[in-house]
């Protein structure tokens, strides 16, 4: 009791050829992916805010937006006059301090002056060599370098601004290369992931709207330490090179996350495959052009195509196409034959 119906009855009384649509049943390898394919979104690996040491004029603004920067390169630079002066005046306090220390060490090894006296000398000037020091850090501050290798956002402050350290945000770095991806999957996945991780990296492709080429291929990286009790779903990262600099930052992806390869399996169209109340079954074109309904087992069915487990044999012909007419023993017309590409 595959099917029912006026129609097929007449078909096997008529004796009419019925015509079809058809495909072959060919081994290949066939990948088995988490579906339906789950939306990610691209994020950078390091986002580095970039925030003034020291405050002050903004003299040279020394990239542009949106450019691609390297760790070291000099982003702003604030007018070091300030801060030079600052340390000239400094560095000479420290100078008539160590005047002063040097003679108050020689009076106290004559036991000229008392242990107070020296101590104090020895501390007023070891307070200013701090300052200077201080002073220094403060100058190389005026130069504002990259952290990180990435690309630079929307400028924020330009030349001739005055900056406050530490409130204002000059500007944000993202790191493109690599990225990730991240995206949930539900949590019945989760055994499987596990089981496969135990052995090999697993591999994971982002494909978009427009997308010129293959799908960047990555990694999966990172898999939560939780399932999200209101979604029933775990977070999963993969970590992609992007070299090429496909995947940007806040975009949505489709990911297709590899679990395992069946290898050489029997994969059919998955039209061809038809549920009875006995379970899944095809109808097969034998070699005089009659069909039987064959009970089969599936397996997975990634990007319309099945794979079957038990119940037919690579090379066989089956039926995508017309079955409601069909019953077991009818002839058929094949309209076009289609070869399912291994």
């Amino acid at each position: 009791m595959w099917v029912s119906g006026c129609s097929q009855n007449e078909a096997a009384k008529s004796g009419a050829p019925v015509p079809v649509l058809t495909a072959k049943a060919v081994a290949k390898n066939m990948p088995v992916t988490i579906d339906p394919p789950p939306v990610g979104h691209i994020l950078p690996i390091l986002t580095v805010t970039i925030r003034p040491q020291i405050g002050g004029l903004i003299s040279a603004v020394n990239f542009s937006e949106g450019q691609a920067v390297k760790k070291g390169d000099l982003l702003f630079t604030i007018d070091p006059r300030p801060a030079q002066a600052t340390l000239a005046h400094d560095q000479a306090q420290l100078e008539n301090a160590q005047i002063q220390f040097d003679r108050e060490q020689k009076l106290f090894a004559d036991k000229l002056i008392s242990q107070d006296e020296f101590d104090t000398s020895k501390a007023a000037r070891d307070a200013l060599v701090a300052t200077v020091q201080a002073d220094e850090l403060s100058l190389g501050y005026c130069e504002i370098r990259a952290p990180i290798d990435g690309r630079t956002g929307s400028l924020q402050f330009h030349e001739g601004n005055v900056v406050k350290s530490p409130d204002d945000v000059l500007l944000t770095i993202n790191q493109l290369h690599p990225i990730y991806a991240a995206f949930a999957v539900p949590e019945r996945w989760l055994p499987k992931i596990q089981e496969q991780m135990r052995g090999r990296t697993l591999t994971v492709a982002a494909s978009f709207a427009n997308l010129d080429g293959e799908p960047p291929q990555g990694e999966l990286s990172f898999v939560d330490n939780s399932v999200d009790a209101m979604t029933g779903t775990i977070l999963l990262k993969a970590t992609f090179p992007n070299m090429d600099g496909k995947l940007w930052p806040g975009q949505f992806v489709q990911i297709a996350l590899e679990l395992e390869t069946l290898t050489n399996a029997v994969v059919v169209p998955s039209q061809a495959v038809q549920t009875g109340q006995n379970g899944s079954f095809i109808f097969v074109v034998k070699a005089d052009k009659t069909v039987e309904s064959r009970p089969v087992k599936t397996s997975v069915t990634v990007n319309g195509e099945t794979a079957i487990r038990a119940g037919l044999s690579a090379g066989e012909t089956v039926v995508t196409d017309g079955q409601l007419r069909l019953v077991p023993g009818v002839t058929v017309n094949d309209k076009t034959s289609v070869t399912n590409a291994p």
